[in-house]
């Protein structure tokens, strides 16, 4: 029986990406919160929505939540936060 070797890299060539110009100021800014459904992913970003609220004075906090943390964010998760100055990703156990 032939030994068949997989190559576990990825393949296909990857793109550099520009890094988003950062926010002079947060207040009066809406801000999303992506909960990837991992534990504990809620609880922080709770605590995280009422700093940014109390004091940094964000405007609006935009909450959504992928199905599941293995696959990437549906595109209907992800056009809930276009409308935001900057999203937060949140990662916990």
């Amino acid at each position: 029986m032939p030994t068949v070797l997989v190559n576990p890299f990825n393949e296909h060539q990857q793109t550099q990406a520009k890094v988003a110009p950062r926010l002079a100021t947060l207040a009066g800014k809406t801000i999303g919160l992506l909960d990837i459904s991992k534990p504990g992913g809620s609880f922080f970003l709770d605590h995280l929505e009422r700093l940014l609220k109390d004091r940094f004075k964000v405007a609006e906090v935009i909450r959504a939540m992928k199905p599941t943390f293995t696959k990437p964010a549906p595109d209907a998760v992800i056009e809930q936060l276009k409308v935001c100055d900057a999203v937060i990703e949140a990662l916990a156990d």
